[in-house]
């Protein structure tokens, strides 16, 4: 059986090719899944698509008609997957449930030291030879307080993380996480995590309940000078509200790995076109801010883990067998 694979990226295709070898053959291919390429899987059984794909209902009913019967997702995420179009077309569903999470959170530690001390503008300014510290000025985490908005694996090692920093803790879950408590961490409302934070991280799942977690009130509650940091998903954010706030002088810095309208843009080149996106464009100006393009789960060790549980997912289809990452199962 051969495999069509969506929106593999060049670090990312050899991976993929090296895991599915003697088990079944894989087109790589670098464009998304969306209604424009979708007939380009017309007799596929099986596709394999990224996190910045379109499943949603079009798109689905497109696959079926051409024969596809599961669809491979190499994320964890999975609200771009319309599900209830693709039960009711009898197309199995899977995903990567868990991976490595030391990447993501060590990527948002990144993001955050990174506008802290200022590193994008000092290696710029060096760049030309100018080595003055004016606007350079960060500030000693040590002492300072972490807010965790979602504890799960990769909460957890952002904790673990802020932990060795002497950070003081606070986190905000459904459901507490105990080994986040063993180092110190104290579950209070949402409110109060982010009236007394100076350092706030997201990391959690995009849902219904959780689009735009952080909106203008949410910000207006934060403080003047904490650092907000989002390697989970865009839409938990309302980026129109986040640039009003910058507009003000607030925060002391903004490190976002994910935008609400990604979709289109990131994982693209799109350094030779005018981008029609003015929140995006508004906000890569603030000196404040730094963003980045969904690169928090991009380290070999992820990957590796993500392309090897994909082929066990396609494994599993082919063998009749459900695990933890069917979404939805084969009929």
């Amino acid at each position: 059986m051969e495999i069509l694979a969506f929106g593999v990226q060049a670090d990312e295709k050899p991976l993929i090719e090296q895991a599915f070898q003697g088990h079944h053959e894989v087109r790589c291919l670098d464009v998304f899944l969306n209604e424009d390429t979708a007939p380009i899987a017309v007799g596929y059984e099986v596709v394999c698509t990224s996190v910045n794909c379109d499943l949603g209902n079009h798109v689905l009913q497109t696959l079926a008609a051409g024969g596809t019967r599961m669809v491979a997702q190499r994320s964890t995420g999975f609200n771009n997957i319309d599900l209830k179009v693709a039960e009711r077309l009898a197309m199995t569903v899977a995903r990567v449930s868990s991976y490595s999470p030391y990447s993501v959170a060590e990527f948002a530690w990144t993001l955050a030291m990174a506008v802290n001390r200022r590193i994008v503008r000092a290696s710029t300014r060096t760049r030309d030879f100018d080595f003055r510290l004016d606007g350079l000025m960060g500030r000693d985490l040590h002492g300072r307080t972490a807010g965790v908005l979602g504890t799960g694996k990769i909460g957890e090692a952002f904790a673990r993380i802020a932990h060795g920093f002497g950070m003081n803790l606070l986190g905000w879950d459904v459901a507490e996480n105990p080994t986040c408590m063993q180092l110190g961490m104290r579950y209070v409302a949402k409110e109060r995590l982010l009236a007394e934070s100076d350092l706030v991280s997201l990391h959690v799942p995009l849902m219904p309940e959780t689009s735009r977690l952080i909106d203008a009130d949410a910000l207006k509650a934060m403080k003047d000078d904490a650092i907000l940091i989002n390697s989970s998903r865009g839409g938990l954010i309302d980026t129109a509200a986040l640039v009003t706030e910058l507009r003000e002088g607030r925060f002391t810095g903004v490190g976002l790995d994910v935008y609400e309208s990604e979709a289109g843009l990131f994982f693209l080149d799109k350094s030779l076109q005018a981008v029609d996106d003015d929140t995006l464009a508004r906000l890569v100006t603030f000196p404040n801010v730094l963003v980045t393009s969904h690169q928090a789960y991009y380290t070999e060790d992820a990957v590796g883990q993500i392309v090897e549980t994909t082929l066990r997912n396609v494994l599993d289809y082919k063998a009749g067998r459900r695990s933890e990452n069917v979404l939805v199962p084969r009929s």
